[in-house]
C-alpha cells in the first residue's frame, strides 16, 4: 500500500496545482470583464458543455476501469487495447451527434441555463454555446484517456488534466481584452483538446495505440452501457440535491443561495484535494483485486482506504467547525462580501462539515460497490439520501428556525445515512471485512480532534488578543491556530498507534529523503 499511498500523495499535489490554476483564471476573468454580459455570456457556455457531459464522463471512466482489468485478466493486453478503442471511438461518435444537435439548439439549450438573458447578453452566449459545443468529443475522449492512465497506475498526468485547459482560457481572455472577446470560446475549445492531447503521449508510453475498431456487438460494451446507466443516475441525484437545496434556499432570505454555494466551495476543495486522490488511486487496484479474485488484499484495501480518509477528513471537519468565522472571513470578507454574508457562510460551512465524512466515505464506499461491477447498490442508495434530504429541507426550513443552517444540515445527515447504509450492503456482499477495526479508529480519531479542537481554540482565542485585529494577523493568528491543531492531532494519533499513521509516515519520510 506504500505505493498507493505515493500515488495518492502526488495525485493531492497535482490537483492543487490545477485548481490553483482554475482560480487564477476565474482572477483573470474577473479582472478582464468584471461583471459584465460578456462575463456572464462566458461563464454560461463554459457551464453548459461541463453540465451535458462531465456526469456522462465520470460515469464511462468509472464503467471503463473494472472492465478494462476483466478483458486484460481473461484475453490479455492487446485485447485491453482493442476495447479501449472501441469505447474510445464509440464516445467520439456519440459525442459528435451531441455536439451538432446542441449546436443547432445552442438558443434553447442557453435559455435552460440562463432564463434571464436577452438582447447583447443573449447573442453572445449563444455564439459561445456554439463554438465550445464542439469541443464535447474533445472532453469525451480526455475521460477515457484519463481512466487508461488510472488503471496504468499513472495518477498524476490526469490530475493534471485541467492545466492545459485552463492556460488556453487564460491566454484567450489576455488576447480578447486586445482583440475581440468573440475569440474567448477558442481558447476553451482548444482547452479541450489540450486535455486530450496533454495525455496522449503518457498513455501510449503505457501501451496504448489508437486502432479505428468499431464493433458496437462487443459484449464489453454492451456490459459498460448497462454499468453506465446506474452510475450516470447517481451522479444526477447529487446534481438533483444541489439543485433542489438551491430551490429551497431562493425562498429564504437575501444572500442564502450565495452562502450555500461559498461554503459547498469550501467543502468540495477538501473532497477534491484528498477524498477525490485517494478513491482515484485506489480504485483501479481494487477493480484488479476483484477481477482476480483476491478476497483478502481487496479488504485490506478497503479497511486502508476506510482508516485513511477517517484520519484524514475527522480534524479538518472538526477543525473547520470551530473556526469556519475567521476561515470565511480571511478568504471572502472584501469588497461586496461583508460581516453578513460572512456569518451566514460561515454557518452554512459548520453544517456542511458535519457530513463531511460521509461525503468522503460515501465516495470511496461507491468506488468499492463499482469495482465489484455493483453500480446499482450506490444508485439506490444515492435515491434513498436525496429523498431524505429533500424531506428534512422540507421540515427544517418549514418547522424550525434553523432556515440555511437546516439546508446544510440536511445534506450531511443524508450523506451519513448513505454510508450507513453502504457500511450494510457491503457486508451483505462480501461477508465481515473489518467494520470493527474502522469504528475503533474512528472513534480513536474523534477522541483525537476533540483534544485538538480544545487547544487550537485554546491557542486561536489567546493570540486574537495578544495581537489583535488585522488581515496579516488574523491570518497569523489562523495559521499558528490550524499548525497548533495538527501536531496535537498528529501526535495522539500516532500515540494511539493507529497502523495507517504509519503507512503515511513511511510516505512522507520517502518523499523527504528523494528531496
Amino acid at each position: 500500500m506504500s505505493k498507493v499511498a505515493k500515488a495518492a500523495i502526488g495525485l493531492m499535489v497535482a490537483t492543487l496545482i490545477a485548481k490553483i490554476l482554475g482560480f487564477g483564471r476565474e482572477l483573470t476573468l474577473a479582472a478582464a470583464y468584471g461583471a459584465s454580459s460578456t462575463s456572464d455570456a462566458f461563464l454560461v457556455a463554459m457551464n453548459i458543455p461541463a453540465v451535458i457531459f462531465t456526469a456522462v464522463g465520470t460515469s464511462l471512466g468509472t464503467a471503463f476501469i473494472p472492465l478494462f482489468c476483466e478483458v486484460r485478466s481473461k484475453d490479455g493486453d492487446n485485447a485491453s487495447v482493442r476495447y479501449t478503442n472501441n469505447i474510445f471511438n464509440v464516445v467520439v461518435l456519440i459525442c459528435l451527434v451531441f455536439a451538432i444537435v446542441g449546436a443547432f439548439f445552442a438558443p434553447e439549450i442557453v435559455k435552460l441555463f440562463a432564463l434571464g438573458f436577452k438582447g447583447e447578453t443573449m447573442e453572445k452566449a449563444v455564439y459561445f454555446t456554439r463554438i465550445m459545443l464542439l469541443g464535447i468529443p474533445f472532453l469525451g475522449i480526455s475521460y477515457i484517456m484519463m481512466a487508461y492512465l488510472q488503471v496504468k497506475e499513472n495518477f498524476i498526468i490526469p490530475g493534471l488534466m485541467p492545466v492545459p485547459y485552463n492556460l488556453c482560457i487564460i491566454i484567450s481572455i489576455i488576447l480578447s481584452t486586445k482583440t475581440s472577446p468573440y475569440i474567448l470560446p477558442f481558447g476553451a475549445l482548444i482547452g479541450l483538446l489540450g486535455q486530450f492531447l496533454f495525455q496522449l503521449p503518457f498513455a501510449m508510453k503505457r501501451g496504448y495505440k489508437y486502432q479505428s475498431y468499431l464493433n458496437f456487438k462487443d459484449e464489453y460494451l454492451k456490459k459498460m452501457l448497462w454499468l453506465v446507466g446506474p452510475v450516470l443516475i447517481g451522479v444526477a441525484v447529487n446534481q438533483i440535491n444541489t439543485i433542489v437545496d438551491r430551490t429551497i434556499a431562493s425562498t429564504l432570505v437575501e444572500g442564502s443561495i450565495s452562502a450555500l454555494n461559498y461554503a459547498n466551495k469550501l467543502n468540495q476543495f477538501v473532497m477534491g484535494m484528498f477524498i477525490v486522490s485517494i478513491s482515484s488511486v485506489v480504485y483501479p487496484m481494487l477493480s484488479k483485486l476483484s477481477t482476480d479474485n483476491n478476497k483478502t488484499e481487496f479488504n485490506k484495501s478497503i479497511i486502508t482506504s476506510i482508516n485513511t480518509v477517517i484520519l484524514i477528513v475527522i480534524p479538518i471537519s472538526v477543525g473547520a467547525i470551530i473556526l469556519a468565522t475567521p476561515i470565511v472571513k480571511i478568504l471572502f470578507q472584501r469588497g461586496e462580501f461583508d460581516a453578513r454574508a460572512t456569518y451566514m457562510t460561515s454557518v452554512a460551512l459548520v453544517f456542511y462539515s458535519i457530513g463531511m465524512i460521509g461525503f468522503g466515505l460515501r465516495d470511496i464506499l461507491g468506488k468499492v460497490f463499482y469495482s465489484l461491477q455493483d453500480t446499482k447498490t450506490p444508485m439506490i442508495n444515492g435515491a434513498i439520501a436525496m429523498g431524505l434530504n429533500i424531506i428534512l429541507n422540507i421540515l427544517f426550513v418549514k418547522f424550525t428556525n434553523m432556515q440555511l443552517a437546516g439546508l446544510a444540515f440536511a445534506t450531511s445527515i443524508s450523506a451519513l445515512v448513505t454510508i450507513i447504509l453502504l457500511f450494510i450492503n457491503l457486508r451483505i456482499k462480501i461477508g465481515p471485512f473489518g467494520g470493527k477495526y474502522v469504528l475503533t479508529v474512528f472513534i480513536k480519531s474523534m477522541l483525537s480532534a476533540l483534544l485538538m479542537a480544545a487547544i487550537t481554540l485554546f491557542i486561536y482565542n489567546n493570540l486574537s488578543v495578544i495581537l489583535g485585529i488585522g488581515t496579516i494577523k488574523e491570518i497569523i493568528t489562523l495559521a499558528l491556530s490550524i499548525g497548533g491543531g495538527a501536531i496535537v492531532y498528529a501526535s495522539c494519533v500516532i500515540l494511539l498507534k493507529i497502523k495507517e499513521v504509519n503507512l503515511i509516515l513511511d510516505t512522507l519520510k520517502s518523499k523527504l529523503k528523494k528531496i
